[in-house]
């Protein structure tokens, strides 16, 4: 091999690795249904986009597309929810930065009390859709380039995210399960990651932790009712371990309180539940990132208790300018 092609060979081995990063964590704003996938929020290249792809198949005793958590003891509901979106990776102020925008679309169907009866309903359609935009705050400055991405290591990483949801989902005010939730909210958190041991390929291993608050509008038009929710509080805990260069894996945890509703003046009971989970994801290809996850309260045998099980199938396609002209450099 001549010097051409060994200088080559040391700027492009690690661009798997990039990529990796890029489909795994540029990723975009999750639904308050669904906890934030492990990695999450791992760094990538600036300039890097995102598709993904996430299918939940979840039943409990609320509404999965309504963020509030609103309990009804006496119901039981099964959904279907998919989420697919855009995410685009930048460099703010010298600190890494994303924006993102989210559309959850599914079905629900289910037992669901209202006004002291038992009301058997479907709903399908489109939901509200999410906007975030995420900004590193503490941490290694953005990746510009490929020498910046492969000399990449997290160390302690805190960020600042803020989410708001833009109601123009499908809603029906004459019945109280719906897809869309005919109100504005949104969130505002502080995702931390923090690395263990060498980051390496296949070695590296991650403590990360997303403290958040939810803060809900009023829905004036519930089944002829106004519906007020106070803050939720939220905690979502991971510890991940890479297996190979391609596969990982995650036990996840949460914790919500507060969120008590009140349907005009009349109030619920606020949350205190616990849910935990385990994760495992694979890296494809290049571009296509695969996750399994699955979910499960845990302190849910109380009839005012949240009770909520989930399967998450996630599919990320990640890609960047700079990656591609890697690879089609390791082709010659």
């Amino acid at each position: 091999m001549n010097d051409e092609n060994l200088s080559r060979t040391r700027v492009v081995r690690p661009w798997l690795a990039v990529a990796s990063v890029l489909a795994v964590g540029a990723l975009c704003a999750p639904q308050a249904s669904a906890q934030v996938p492990a990695r999450f929020y791992w760094k990538s290249l600036s300039g890097g986009n995102a598709v993904p792809l996430i299918v939940n198949s979840m039943s409990g005793n609320t509404n999965p597309f309504d963020p509030a958590r609103i309990v009804n003891g006496d119901a039981n509901f099964e959904a279907t929810l998919s989420l697919a979106g855009y995410a685009r990776t930048f460099s703010l102020f010298d600190r890494a930065a994303m924006v993102a925008v989210l559309l959850p679309m599914g079905r629900i169907s289910g037992e669901v009390v209202a006004d002291g009866r038992s009301v058997g309903q479907p709903a399908s359609g489109f939901g509200d859709p999410t906007f975030e935009f995420d900004i590193n705050v503490v941490g290694p400055p953005a990746q510009k380039n490929l020498v910046d991405a492969l000399r990449y290591e997290p160390g302690f990483s805190l960020d600042l995210i803020a989410d708001l949801t833009v109601p123009i989902g499908e809603y029906d005010s004459d019945q109280p399960l719906n897809i869309g939730q005919n109100r504005w909210y949104g969130r505002i958190g502080a995702p931390i990651v923090w690395q263990l041991g060498p980051w390496v390929p296949g070695r590296r291993t991650t403590l990360e932790f997303l403290p958040a608050v939810w803060i809900y509008g009023d829905n004036d038009d519930y089944v002829g009712q106004t519906l007020e929710t106070e803050p939720l509080y939220e905690l979502d805990a991971h510890f991940t371990r890479d297996f190979t260069e391609r596969l990982w894996g995650g036990i996840d945890g949460a914790w919500y309180t507060g969120g008590k509703a009140s349907v005009n003046g009349v109030d619920g009971e606020e949350l205190d539940n616990l849910a935990f989970g385990l994760t495992l994801g694979y890296q494809i290809n290049e571009n296509l990132g695969l996750s399994f996850g699955y979910k499960s309260t845990v302190n849910d045998s109380g009839p005012t208790d949240l009770r909520m099980n989930g399967f998450m199938v996630t599919l990320v396609s990640g890609w960047h300018s700079l990656v591609e002209g890697a690879r089609r450099l390791k082709s010659e």
